[in-house]
């Protein structure tokens, strides 16, 4: 008798339930926030708590446990040397689910799952702006100025270009 043994399935197989929580891992560890139906949202919590438990204490028995779920050697870099020591101090609570309503094209409920210390990054679109100004304007004091710009070679193609642009600049 299978007494107090409960599990989602998702109506999958072992094997494919296996792959599911797998993935679903790689992604948190990638993006550090995924969007996932509840149920397995609520599925994974407790390996991702697990991984990130290992990650703050790095030995190789740690790391070597971390691959055998992870599988891939960049991915338990990252969770030890990025994610492991953002959560150093925290004894618990590493993840959290918020509730985002229901699907529209099956109505099941969905939730966000993401770490709850994300590294935020700096939006720098002023400063590439000014940078790519900086560069243009390089570019124009580079160009000689004995020299002469490359005119296209006289043709018919070149005759309908000019007919075609002038109809254009006309509307």
């Amino acid at each position: 008798m299978k007494h107090r043994v409960k599990s989602e399935r998702f109506s999958r197989n072992r094997a494919q339930r296996k792959a599911l929580v797998k993935s679903l891992l790689r992604s948190l560890i990638i993006y550090e926030s995924i969007v996932t139906q509840e149920a397995k949202a609520k599925k994974i919590r407790p390996w991702v708590d697990r991984l990130i438990t290992w990650a703050k204490e790095d030995t190789l028995h740690h790391r070597r446990l971390s691959f055998r779920l992870l599988e891939d050697h960049n991915l338990v870099k990252r969770l030890f040397e990025v994610i492991g020591p953002r959560f150093k101090g925290i004894p618990g609570g590493f993840t959290r689910i918020m509730d985002i309503g229901f699907r529209h094209g099956d109505a099941s409920k969905m939730a966000i799952l993401e770490l709850t210390k994300i590294e935020k990054k700096e939006h720098h679109h002023k400063a590439k702006k000014e940078k790519a100004k900086d560069t243009i304007e390089e570019k124009k004091e580079e160009k000689i100025p004995h020299q002469k710009e490359e005119q296209p070679k006289k043709g018919l193609l070149s005759g309908v270009r000019k007919i075609f642009k002038r109809e254009r600049d006309s509307l």
